[in-house]
């Protein structure tokens, strides 16, 4: 399926709202990491009333809507562009890695607005408590992580396009498909691997194990 190119003047446009969107995704999360930090170190309980209610807030109106944002306007730049998103290797593992990025940060928001229910209770001690205020640096170092990859992945495009191969019919006639070679799809068996792998280190991670998201 083609999908229409985008005009110059439109291109721009949404190449300037998504770079927008990255960076502000970018520096949510440094604020985000600095104020779990604080949470995690401070022995001061005013400052713990104060910092998991301003993670709540950060997180989700700002880090979740960048998030999405960026999302969603580099799959439109991608699809109304020549970069196209199965035409470089690059492009393709970016997308991947924000798609899982943004998804696992919709998960585990619940988990901060827990947090945060319980600091407003006056529940500041326990097992449980000391394991969630790990938990958020964990996942908001994790999200940087990627961030900075795919950052990498824009300025460098490494690995070149994606090389597709006509298949020819048994009678010589080559058919209208173009079908990627088998070399693309051992690439994009790493590369998925690879992006499920780290993703699952993410989350097993986050609370101690995957128990930390119930």
């Amino acid at each position: 399926m083609k999908f229409p190119m985008m005009s110059p003047r439109i291109r721009k446009l949404m190449l300037m709202l998504h770079i927008t969107f990255s960076v502000g995704w970018l520096g949510a999360v440094l604020a985000y990491i600095a104020l779990a930090t604080t949470g995690l170190v401070t022995h001061d309980t005013r400052m713990v009333k104060v910092v998991y209610p301003a993670l709540e807030l950060v997180g989700w109106y700002v880090i979740v809507p960048a998030a999405l944002a960026a999302l969603l306007t580099g799959l439109i730049q991608s699809l109304g562009s020549n970069w196209g998103l199965f035409r470089c290797y690059w492009v393709l593992v970016k997308f991947i890695l924000t798609f899982g990025a943004s998804i696992i940060l919709v998960n585990h928001m619940p988990a901060v607005s827990k947090m945060t229910s319980a600091v407003n209770a006056g529940k500041l001690s326990g097992m449980d408590f000391e394991t969630g205020r790990r938990a958020l640096l964990v996942h908001a170092v994790g999200g940087l992580s990627i961030l900075i990859i795919t950052t990498v992945l824009s300025v460098y495009k490494p690995w070149g396009k994606i090389i597709y191969r006509l298949k020819a019919e048994p009678n010589g006639v080559l058919p209208r498909e173009v079908l990627p070679n088998r070399k693309s799809w051992g690439l994009y068996m790493l590369f998925g691997f690879a992006g499920l792998v780290i993703l699952f280190v993410i989350l097993h991670l986050i609370g101690g194990g995957m128990k930390g998201h119930h």
